[in-house]
């Protein structure tokens, strides 16, 4: 009995050690979380302009600063109209401002598995998956008229927009349209190739 007791004793002792490391604990980890949540940095409070706010600092009381004579934005000169719009003069162009090799197609084929296919389905027949929840279906690139549509006016309608298509220019670079113009042309191909469009060599795996 006497044993008992002293077991129970220490532990009633014990208990509420414990207890109070557990309370001083949680008082610690409050203490870090106020004291955290205090120093941070308001970086949304940052003096700055938003834009069209007048100012006084300038004579014309403008925030936004006018270009400075004879210099061009990062990303905004554009020397080669041709590359930019996919034009020679004021008609869709029939051949492309670079070689097309392996990287290229690669490069369009990875382009538009990004930016196309959600309209236009892998195929180009204009079943991407936004189109089977009710998006308006574009056209497919395997009728007559799209495949014989001159090369540009691919590259044109990326950069501007066609119908419901909005304009992609800001996504998608002047040399990257190229590339997915390239890669649709390859789509539009393996629609309708015949065995005299597959080299000799080729031929025998198809068989």
């Amino acid at each position: 009995m006497y044993g008992m007791r002293s077991v129970r004793l220490q532990a009633d002792v014990v208990r509420p050690a414990k207890a109070g490391r557990y309370v001083s604990v949680l008082i610690v980890v409050i203490v870090i979380a106020l004291t955290g949540s205090a120093c941070r940095q308001d970086m949304h409070d940052q003096p700055k302009y938003t834009p069209l706010r007048s100012t006084p600092f300038f004579g014309d009381v403008r925030s936004a600063r006018p270009l400075i004579a004879g210099t061009v934005a990062q990303g905004q000169l554009h020397e080669d109209p041709f590359l930019e719009t996919g034009k020679i003069g004021n008609a869709d162009a029939t051949v492309f401002p670079f070689p097309v090799d392996a990287a290229v197609m690669a490069r369009g084929r990875e382009r538009f598995e990004i930016f196309c296919t959600p309209c236009h389905g892998r195929t180009g027949t204009g079943d991407g998956m936004i189109v089977q929840r009710g998006y308006r279906r574009p056209p497919t690139y395997h009728d007559d008229r799209l495949r014989n549509a001159p090369i540009g006016h691919f590259v044109d309608v990326m950069a501007n927009g066609f119908g419901a298509m909005p304009d992609y220019s800001d996504q998608v670079n002047a040399r990257d349209r190229w590339a997915i113009a390239a890669y649709i042309r390859a789509l539009q191909l393996s629609q309708h190739a015949q065995l005299a469009d597959v080299p000799d060599r080729e031929r025998g795996a198809l068989r």
